[in-house]
């Protein structure tokens, strides 16, 4: 249900904003949207499965969060990010 470690240091490589960066919003963002389409499949094909659902609607409140806050702080940034994901469609 997770992303595997292999997709997750794939895209932190891709989003990074220098070597080694774990930690900024961008890959933070990055990760989280993979988390969630992952759960989203698993959602559409167990409907009842509350739990996930939950843990869920978390992430997709931690990814807004930080979305507004990459928003905040530099707007080319995260136009960029937002283009780049295919969010905000």
């Amino acid at each position: 249900m997770a992303i595997s470690q292999e997709k997750k240091n794939e895209i932190m490589k891709k989003y990074a904003r220098h070597e080694g960066d774990t930690g900024s919003a961008e890959v933070q963002i990055a990760v989280l949207t993979a988390d969630i389409n992952e759960l989203n499949d698993h959602i559409k094909a167990h409907k009842k499965d509350y739990a996930s659902y939950r843990g869920l609607m978390k992430k997709i409140g931690h990814r807004r969060n930080l979305l507004a806050y990459l928003r905040n702080t530099d707007v080319q940034r995260y136009r960029e990010l937002v283009k780049s994901l295919g969010l905000r469609r």
